[in-house]
């Protein structure tokens, strides 16, 4: 049976502060690696200053471009952050229309995050939720968990975050938490079904019909 290889959780030099790689590289490599899609998931928070739509936006909107000449799907998020803390928030199903329409989101506390999101049929996945710094977030507002972060620069005690989401019976998803070359392929999701679009990612997620993928 032939699958097929995502990575949910990937970062662009355009807009990341941490990104080494830009958003077309980023493609290409992945392409190489045989990943048949990415979502880009640059980073949305006030502390770092990117609340700009239009920089948000620029590492999708390349990649984007880039993927549609070598023929991968790339699909739009954004690793939210809010006040108070540094826990980090995977939004899947966010577009560029709800994004310029609520620029309050980043003033929000959890709580109101997710009843706004959850409106906008938008998925809460806290990202690495066990990573010094972080803490796992109140599960009544989170719709998932990321159980598998590929990051090599950080320890995320995946088995944490795995245990977290069996306990409080929350979706899973997995990514590399690409920034750099090192990074790329690390870690994803392996699926029979080609995630072409944000609905079908969001479905494979809730029906949890993925195998995490370990490249390296």
């Amino acid at each position: 049976m032939e699958t097929y290889l995502f990575d949910t959780h990937v970062h662009t030099s355009e807009s990341s502060y941490c990104g080494v790689m830009s958003a077309e590289e980023t493609v290409r490599q992945y392409h190489a690696a045989g990943f048949s899609g990415l979502c880009i998931t640059d980073h949305y928070c006030a502390s770092y200053g990117y609340t700009k739509i239009n920089e948000v936006l620029k590492g999708y909107r390349r990649a984007l471009k880039c993927g549609r000449k070598l023929g991968m799907d790339i699909l739009l998020g954004v690793e939210l952050r809010l006040p108070g803390s540094l826990n980090d928030y995977l939004l899947f199903g966010v577009t560029e229309s709800f994004l310029r329409n609520n620029p309050g989101l980043l003033e929000l506390n959890p709580a109101e995050a997710y009843k706004l999101l959850h409106k906008n049929d938008i998925l809460v996945f806290q990202a690495h939720p066990f990573r010094t710094m972080c803490s796992p977030a109140d599960p009544r507002f989170l719709d998932g968990i990321e159980i598998a972060n590929g990051n090599p620069r950080h320890n995320s005690h995946n088995d944490k975050a795995a245990d977290y989401a069996r306990k409080h019976k929350l979706f899973a998803s997995a990514g590399s938490d690409c920034h750099q070359i090192e990074d790329v392929a690390a870690l994803g999701i392996r699926t029979t079904q080609r995630i072409r679009s944000m609905d079908m990612l969001k479905e494979v997620l809730v029906q949890n019909a993925f195998e995490v993928y370990e490249g390296k």
